[in-house]
């Protein structure tokens, strides 16, 4: 009864959940689209999708549609120019679900497995976000979010206030800490971006090695 009780609970999730990879940053420092640049053999944008696309059939991009439209449906910044919170809005006002996981494109070592606990803990808690944070701070853009928070987003971007995690006060939050993390088997590195060359030269050595 138990296997098919888990079952039961994955199809629903499925059903529920929107996922967006986050793709309409400039790439200032990466010197060209984060998106395209290919680690292990595959984009970046191949990378999130694949990810996103192991909790649910409904995966869309936020980003330019010219760029992304042969990949997944796009959705684009209602309010271009505001960074990730830009792109966070954007998102949950297109959704239809109340579930939405947002992942951004340049987190390349994500996993399903960290996707579906994420959405595992949001299933049963009452927040409008359900976010890690580890050593290095809240992790934003590998979190879910509740389509109410798009509200918050809203006006704080109007006001010209950007930062995402800056929100995290005036709404109901459940921080996953470290150890929460660890528990489940997963450690801070599953969060490390790649913003520059020099990130990007560094993890594909580490590939290298690791095969």
């Amino acid at each position: 009864m138990a296997e098919a009780g888990v079952y039961d609970r994955a199809v629903s999730t499925q059903a529920e959940l929107t996922a967006f990879v986050l793709a309409g940053g400039k790439s200032t420092r990466m010197g060209t689209d984060k998106a395209f640049v290919t680690l292990d053999g595959r984009t970046l944008l191949e990378r999130a999708l694949d990810v996103a696309r192991a909790v649910t059939s409904d995966v869309r991009i936020v980003g330019e549609p010219r760029k992304f439209a042969a990949f997944a449906p796009v959705v684009e910044d209602e309010l271009p120019g505001c960074g990730p919170l830009g792109g966070i809005h954007a998102a949950l006002r297109s959704s239809g679900r109340d579930l939405n996981v947002i992942v951004a494109v340049d987190l390349p070592f994500i996993t399903p497995a960290l996707l579906q606990f994420l959405v595992g803990r949001a299933r049963d808690s009452a927040a409008v976000v359900i976010v890690p944070r580890t050593v290095h701070g809240w992790q934003p853009l590998c979190a879910i979010y509740r389509r109410e928070f798009a509200n918050l987003a809203d006006t704080a971007l109007r006001a010209g206030r950007y930062k995402v995690d800056a929100l995290f006060a005036e709404a109901r939050v459940e921080a996953i800490g470290e150890d929460a993390l660890r528990s489940g088997g997963f450690g801070p590195e599953l969060f490390r971006n790649l913003n520059t060359p020099e990130d990007l030269a560094e993890a594909r050595a580490e590939n290298h090695e690791s095969h």
